[in-house]
């Protein structure tokens, strides 16, 4: 055989090993964004981990492996749960209270019951209080089913260990997740009644829609005027909704879109996107609002990103 085609050779196997990579890996990425988002609540440090994933991945001889699908999972969890200590010290000087980044997710998010509730607001809320390998458990087990031995090998446990984990984690989110699944068909209407109710500051109808203990958060990263703190109550947050985030010194609209396969509503000034306000709705009202305006954490709300599990 000549050079040359000992050199022609020599580079169809790298290129060959590139392209079956990276076919397997465009295959999975949906899922594997979503595991990433999921354990981390920012669609920018998801986006982050998949690279890292993939420059991991890229490395890797697919022909020892099994199981593409568990191998990319658990790449990912690893970076994961890298970044995430990260994100708790992030955490730690955030200015006012801190949301997780909104997905625009089509429309079909929101008929896959249990993924639409793993990634709504409420839920990434609830997965915050975990501790880092409690929330990789929890989400590897309870929204991608995933057996005990890939788990632990994803966090380094062993499946034992992975077990009393994901049981704790399961018991703590049970008793702080939202109480239960609604139609769309109540979704939709409690969200038509607190739009009308918001767009046109009338307290009477705001009062009707709000459930008595709704939370309302909102976030601003101290770079928008947003609430300090949490508000309670459907009276202080009718008339916080009523009085002061509906001004009248600006050309406002309200949409009703699709955020973290649930009910929202995404807020332009003069045309720009200023923020979204995720709703969640219990037994035909409102029980949270949360809204996001940090600009920092809007870029997801401009096109639809794909989740899937």
């Amino acid at each position: 055989m000549s050079q040359r085609s000992e050199r022609t050779t020599d580079t169809a196997e790298p290129l060959d090993h590139v392209e079956s990579a990276t076919e397997v890996f465009v295959a999975h990425r949906n899922l594997l964004f979503t595991v990433a988002y999921e354990m981390l609540g920012s669609a920018a440090d998801a986006e982050d981990v998949l690279q890292e994933t993939w420059l991991r991945w890229a490395g890797v001889d697919l022909a020892t492996v099994r199981e593409k699908r568990a191998y990319l999972v658990r790449i990912v969890t690893r970076q994961a749960l890298d970044r995430l200590r990260v994100l708790g010290r992030r955490k730690e000087s955030y200015v006012g209270p801190w949301l997780p980044e909104p997905l625009l997710t089509a429309p079909d998010v929101a008929e896959d019951v249990e993924l639409a509730d793993s990634v709504s607001m409420a839920m990434l809320l609830v997965l915050e209080t975990l501790a880092p390998v409690e929330r990789a458990v929890f989400v590897l087990r309870e929204v991608f089913a995933l057996d005990y031995d890939e788990i632990a090998e994803a966090v380094d446990k062993t499946p034992a260990a992975a077990r009393q984990i994901a049981y704790r984690a399961r018991t703590h989110v049970a008793a702080r997740r939202p109480r239960g699944v609604v139609s769309p068909a109540e979704t939709r209407a409690a969200l038509g009644a607190f739009q009308r109710a918001v767009e046109t500051g009338d307290l009477q109808r705001l009062l009707d829609v709000l459930a008595p203990d709704v939370v309302a958060l909102s976030d601003g990263g101290g770079i928008k005027h947003a609430l300090p703190r949490p508000i309670v109550g459907a009276d202080k947050v009718a008339r916080l909704l009523a009085a002061g985030w509906w001004k009248r010194d600006a050309e406002r609209s309200v949409e009703v879109v699709q955020i973290n396969g649930g009910p929202g509503l995404l807020v332009r000034v003069n045309g720009e996107i200023d923020g979204v306000v995720a709703v969640r709705v219990e037994d035909g009202y409102v029980t949270g609002a949360y809204h996001v305006r940090n600009p920092e954490k809007l870029s997801h709300v401009e096109r639809e990103t794909a989740v899937s599990r």
